[in-house]
């Protein structure tokens, strides 16, 4: 499962950003060199260069835009993403933005990474924000999202959170929606992330998400 690049997409608000800084931390608890590219160029209100210091701590190198957290919007990727994609000794997550607008930082490098064994791109899904509460809005996305990237999805990230308040049945109703959307797409569900204090009982692989501390609030 953890090859080279992981590409990390999903709708504004379905746990994305959280979500590859937990897979990140992950990571480097198994390899010795894990970079976070943080390629979300469109929203400057929740991103990956919040959590700077979590990461550091943890081993993982971050790649972000020197005008993260500011009200600048600007299409740009830094010469240092060019070493996710070429340093063979370095494991690579790269966090979009959550639309189309946002995939097309990936875009550009699609030529280079469409036909290596060694990149995936997930998806993650969950049903309970507003622009993906059923498969055929889900469906949609993925259309937009692979058209502007010029790459496939190649897995599913079940996410099913309502923040906070998340109980264990939202997990398994989110599950089952996930479920419908891996059918439609021929896609693998590769793991569910439950945040830490849920036990709940779902097929597959379980990852459990921890809400660390940032300048804002958002979903785990």
């Amino acid at each position: 499962m953890h090859t080279k690049i992981t590409i990390i997409a999903g709708h504004y608000g379905s746990g994305k950003t959280t979500f590859a800084v937990n897979y990140a931390m992950h990571l480097a608890r198994e390899f010795p060199r894990v970079a976070l590219c943080d390629l979300d160029i469109v929203n400057p209100y929740f991103r990956t260069a919040d959590h700077a210091r979590i990461l550091a701590d943890a081993g993982v190198q971050l790649v972000s835009s020197a005008f993260a957290n500011t009200a600048v919007e600007m299409p740009w990727a830094p010469v240092e993403v060019r070493a996710a994609f070429d340093d063979p000794n370095l494991r690579s997550v790269i966090d979009l933005g959550g639309d189309e607008r946002g995939a097309l930082a990936i875009g550009r490098y699609a030529a280079k990474l469409r036909d290596r064994d060694d990149v995936q791109m997930w998806m993650v899904v969950n049903p309970y924000r507003p622009l993906s509460r059923n498969v055929d809005d889900l469906l949609g996305y993925v259309q937009e999202i692979e058209q502007a990237a010029r790459l496939k999805f190649t897995g599913l990230v079940c996410n099913p959170n309502i923040g906070a308040e998340t109980k264990t049945e939202h997990v398994r109703e989110g599950y089952a929606t996930t479920q419908q959307l891996s059918a439609a797409l021929n896609l693998p569900i590769v793991m569910t992330a439950v945040m830490q204090g849920l036990d709940v009982d779902i097929p597959g692989e379980k990852f459990v998400v921890t809400r660390h501390e940032s300048r804002f609030d958002g979903s785990f």
